[in-house]
């Protein structure tokens, strides 16, 4: 192990010492993939507790150079916290630290064993069991994290959400809209039609105030799941996570970019009139058709403009990442998708 991997391995026996009241050692501290913005451990913690030593899984996660990008820490430890307070299937969050570790914030949550590659899903003999149980877990998953009380629950005061009296799809819309004004190095007219029919179409022409607003995990999608042969066993990466239409994480499970190549529109693997009716039957709301195929427009828009402001990222000099830069090419799939959804 590295002197760095060393002192590290150091600080979080400290800590979780601390935090437990017992001695610590840790072993297996390796680095995963992770993005720019934060590193992402794997490690498992021995406590020697009175009883006997107890062996934590863990995941650890870390801003990088002490700040955040996107969601704090903190407000990830409380989402997750009443998610899987409510019952979501979410990863257990135990610690958060305030720089014992770092320069910044990390996250400590109970690591669940599983894969999450959606073409191993798809093409694996060994999960055949989990692609024919998933559509109808995902669906029951979600009504789960729709009726989640984020109004009520601890440290979510921050959450993003459209502010009061303007509905989420009008706010979402006029988000997007301004971002992709800002950072577009090109015109993309596909772009300006997608946003242009969104705002004659409902749910955006008939929006109300009081339009119904649940927390939506945000990245609700194939590649955030963590599964084995029986199927779900974790959502993952709730950083986009915030107060919205209940309707637009069932559709961005549907946007074909998540197919993965998946012949079947949920997810690649599930049709939608049974993702739906599983949903409304775990949830008790009704599943507008309609209502979703607006939000699956607005998702290929959105993922679009990620995919443009990736590669801005590149462009501009803020990343060296060969992958941001290459995932810019991608908007090209989005707006092709864009007009084969509004043509029909």
């Amino acid at each position: 192990m590295a002197r760095a991997d060393d002192e590290l391995q150091q600080r979080i026996e400290a800590f979780i010492a601390a935090r437990s009241g017992a001695p610590a050692r840790v072993g297996g501290l390796r680095r995963l993939t992770g993005g720019a913005s934060r590193e992402t451990w794997a490690l498992d913690a021995t406590v020697a507790r009175d009883s006997g030593d107890e062996t934590l899984p863990l995941i650890m996660q870390r801003d990088v150079r002490g700040k955040a990008s996107g969601m704090s820490r903190s407000l990830e430890f409380a989402l997750l916290r009443a998610a899987h307070g409510a019952g979501v299937l979410a990863p257990e969050p135990l610690w958060l630290s305030d720089g014992e570790i770092g320069a910044g914030q990390a996250l400590f949550v109970r690591r669940i064993d599983g894969e999450t590659l959606p073409r191993r899903l798809l093409r694996d003999d060994e999960y055949a069991g989990a692609r024919a149980a998933l559509p109808g877990q995902l669906a029951e998953i979600a009504a789960r994290i729709h009726a989640v009380d984020y109004r009520g629950a601890e440290g979510l005061s921050e959450l993003q959400a459209p502010p009061e009296g303007v509905s989420p799809a009008v706010h979402e819309v006029s988000r997007f809209g301004q971002i992709l004004r800002v950072i577009a190095p090109e015109p993309h007219p596909v772009l300006d039609l997608a946003l242009r029919w969104l705002t004659q179409a409902p749910p955006y022409r008939d929006a109300r105030p009081d339009d119904e607003r649940v927390l939506v995990h945000g990245d609700f999608r194939m590649g955030n799941v963590l599964f084995g042969p029986e199927g779900a066993r974790a959502v993952l990466d709730w950083e986009l996570a915030h107060v919205g239409d209940p309707m637009e994480d069932l559709a961005w499970m549907c946007v074909r970019s998540w197919r993965f190549g998946g012949a079947k529109p949920v997810g690649g693997i599930g049709e939608r009139d049974a993702f739906y009716a599983a949903y409304e039957r775990a949830s008790g709301r009704r599943v507008d058709p309609g209502r979703v195929r607006w939000w699956e427009v607005f998702g290929n828009v959105r993922w679009g403009i990620i995919c443009i402001s990736q590669a801005r990222a590149y462009l501009d000099g803020h990343s060296n990442s060969v992958e941001l830069a290459s995932i810019g090419r991608r908007t090209a799939e989005t707006e092709w998708e864009l007009l084969e959804l509004l043509e029909g």
